[in-house]
């Protein structure tokens, strides 16, 4: 069995990557029988017995990052000739094809990516710590109302995704903030801004307050919180998943 990965970063979140990736589909010229699809995360396709070898899987992992998403791919396949002669076959003439039809596949996949996620309104957010605390706000009005969140929202046609938690940060809270470290993305359902269903994701970052004193110009209330505090709230279903993330960063931020 012969096998080669491929690892890129598109400019898109993980919605966005896992439906151009499908919509692509492989650069095999042959079709491709759908193994696993878990959308957005990962997705295996298999092909059988062609001129040269006898089968091959392309498998896929999507994986959010502060950049985008992270694509790792993996191409297993084998050759219908054995021992040197299938060697010699598989290193000249079969490893150079996957290669070639990667690297282009890629580049095509990585431009399309990038120009779908131009017609998504995406949702940013931020986890601002001080010390072993950080703070919590619940909304005022829409389907969850008295909800709690972490501050944050969409983000502006052509605005950077930090830029546009920047800007959300000054108008929900009154302050500056200085973001840190990526937290995580989570999909989300229905429609965020008039966009297509199940497009648009929220992307957390953790941060710290740079200038000013919080006030909830837009929320009921805001409150700091400890970890062991949090996962007593009434959560907005997008929020909840990332409270891990959040935990690790107040442990290590307390033990600073």
């Amino acid at each position: 069995m012969s096998q080669l990965r491929f690892t890129t970063v598109v400019e898109a979140p993980l919605t966005v990557a896992f439906d151009v990736a499908r919509a692509l589909g492989r650069p095999w010229g042959e079709p491709l029988e759908e193994v696993v699809s878990v959308r957005p995360f990962r997705d295996v396709y298999a092909a059988g017995p062609r001129r040269g070898r006898r089968w091959l899987t392309h498998s896929r992992r999507f994986s959010a990052t502060g950049a985008g998403t992270l694509v790792d791919e993996q191409v297993d396949w084998a050759t219908t000739l054995p021992g040197f002669l299938g060697a010699v076959v598989d290193q000249l003439v079969l490893r150079r094809r996957v290669v070639r039809a990667m690297q282009a596949h890629l580049d095509a996949y990585a431009a399309a990516a990038a120009r779908r996620a131009l017609d998504v309104v995406q949702v940013v957010g931020v986890a601002l710590v001080d010390g072993d605390r950080v703070l919590v706000a619940q909304r005022a009005d829409g389907p969850f109302a008295g909800c709690w969140e972490f501050p944050g929202g969409k983000v502006e046609p052509g605005e950077a995704d930090l830029d546009a938690l920047v800007r959300e940060c000054r108008e929900e809270l009154g302050v500056d903030v200085a973001p840190q470290a990526f937290l995580g993305e989570v999909p989300l359902d229905g429609v965020v801004g008039g966009g297509a269903p199940g497009a648009s994701t929220l992307r957390v970052w953790w941060g710290r307050v740079a200038a000013g004193a919080v006030t909830p110009h837009e929320h009921t209330e805001l409150r700091w919180l400890r970890a062991d505090e949090l996962a007593a709230l009434d959560w907005i279903p997008a929020d909840r998943p990332l409270l891990p993330a959040v935990v690790r960063v107040l442990a290590r931020s307390s033990g600073a």
